[in-house]
């Protein structure tokens, strides 16, 4: 990858919604050089979307909690993303290494939220759980640097 593009990814990192005038200042590129850049990026699926950071303790999700999962019978298939891709109160899923399967990370509005959830999660996917709940993020989703 060519040191402008990763730039780029750095800047859009940071702001994704910073404008392609802007981009090209930044680089010192034209803005239809940028966008041209940007649009490769996103072609190759090194730009994969944009989003927004939400505040979610002002939307009512103030609890987070990252729940590793384990099969009950390590014979079953592997299939509990697909089994629980219907949770809406699970952000991510990552497959691990280690001793459990994968960490899902939820966002719930209560302590009884996330008992409950976790009873779906054990009964939709035949898994054991182990649950960190958050305290507080002193930071998230930082930027890519170059």
């Amino acid at each position: 990858m060519e040191d402008l593009d990763q730039l780029i990814l750095t800047l859009l990192s940071a702001d994704g919604r910073m404008s392609f005038t802007d981009l090209g200042k930044a680089t010192g590129l034209s803005t239809s050089a940028v966008h041209q850049r940007v649009k490769r990026l996103e072609t190759r699926g090194l730009i994969k979307g944009y989003g927004a950071t939400i505040d979610y303790d002002q939307v009512g999700l103030p609890l987070t909690a990252f729940i590793s999962i384990r099969p009950i019978d390590a014979s079953q298939p592997d299939d509990a993303p697909e089994r629980l891709s219907g949770i809406k109160e699970i952000e991510s899923c990552w497959s691990v290494a280690g001793d459990e399967s994968y960490i899902l990370k939820i966002r719930v509005p209560t302590p009884t939220d996330l008992e409950d959830l976790l009873a779906r999660i054990r009964g939709a996917a035949n898994v054991s759980t182990r649950t960190t709940i958050v305290l507080s993020t002193p930071y998230e989703n930082r930027p890519v640097s170059t």
